[in-house]
């Protein structure tokens, strides 16, 4: 089973309604209205493993108000286990959402529920048997809440997990950005799959290059394998044994760019589990043409998502259609 560890929380985004009620992205004489949307990386990234069919369990506290239930919905369709079924308190964590001139996600956030994390209950829930603990975005941001899921990751390495991380780094969530990198760094350690985009990069240190970043990551004590997403530029992988880049997979009708990050980081993960790559022995001998290839059937998976509006990740046939073409 795949778990993934992490933040789910609803994305409000501002819409125009025609009288007709078509939804435009631009004002005018017609009703603005706010509208919500599932989201979070770890439950987008969830979502797209079982959409891909892999078993996937989500760890993640689920609020017990209105927007919790909405959370809830998705996860069902696509086969997501939620492993903590006891509902909290805590109000759903919301995310408001602007696009800049790219039509790439711009994101303000007010946290809840997410952050209510248990240690106990979460190592509790993890299953017997757990091939792969993907950790989500917001776990390092808060000493308190980085000290809790750093236990649920130690508790899925004692059970003989592969490690992965997608921090999506949120500087405007962060008071202490020193503080923060210095917890982002206990779970890097921690990690054999690293995944990032080079504006987490850019944020964590803009001195150095994207290979440069790539090397240090690699050095780290798990770590065999880090993938560099470039935006619209595609996508680089690095190990010990190869490099290689892929271009974007475009959508014949473009959508937005919501969830592209967590549709291609499952995509890979399903890729490499399929092939029985996804684990510490084999991963830092991935080369050249391997590296090329994982990181196109990523770019499909990505690519498909973007022709749809907010993140709605492909089945594995959606993806085979492409490939296939």
């Amino acid at each position: 089973m795949f778990v993934v560890g992490g933040e789910s929380l609803i994305d409000l985004k501002a819409e125009v309604v025609l009288p007709g009620g078509d939804v435009i992205g631009r004002d005018g004489e017609n009703q603005i209205v706010m509208t919500a949307h599932q989201g979070g990386s770890p439950y987008n990234c969830a979502i797209a493993l079982a959409k891909l069919g892999n078993p996937t369990g989500f760890l993640c506290p689920i609020s017990a108000d209105a927007f919790g239930d909405y959370l809830l919905g998705p996860l069902h369709a696509a086969g997501v286990t939620p492993l903590l079924p006891e509902r909290v308190k805590d109000y759903t964590t919301l995310a408001v959402i602007n696009f800049d001139a790219n039509h790439n996600a711009r994101y303000g956030f007010y946290r809840a529920a997410d952050g209510a994390i248990d240690a106990a209950k979460a190592i509790a829930a993890l299953p017997d048997t757990l091939e792969v603990y993907q950790i989500g975005g917001f776990c390092p941001i808060k000493p308190d809440e980085a000290e809790a899921w750093l236990k649920v990751v130690a508790a899925a390495v004692a059970k003989g997990a592969t490690i992965s991380i997608d921090p999506n780094v949120r500087p405007s969530l962060v008071d202490d950005f020193a503080g923060y990198k210095a917890r982002l760094s206990r779970f890097l350690d921690l990690a054999h799959v690293v995944k990032v985009s080079e504006e987490d990069l850019e944020a964590l240190d803009s001195a150095k290059s994207i290979d440069q970043h790539a090397a240090e990551l690699l050095a780290r004590p798990n770590c065999q394998l880090v993938i560099v997403t470039l935006g619209d530029k595609g996508s680089r992988a690095f190990t010990a044994a190869g490099t290689a880049t892929a271009a974007i997979y475009a959508p014949p009708v473009f959508g937005d760019t919501v969830g592209a990050g967590d549709s291609l980081m499952a995509g890979t993960l399903s890729w490499l589990n399929e092939r029985d790559l996804l684990k510490p022995g084999a991963l830092a001998g991935l080369d050249d043409a391997q590296l090329a290839e994982m990181l196109r059937f990523g770019a499909v998976v990505a690519g498909i998502n973007c022709g749809r509006k907010g993140c709605k990740p492909p089945t594995r046939a959606e993806v085979d259609a492409v490939l296939g073409a």
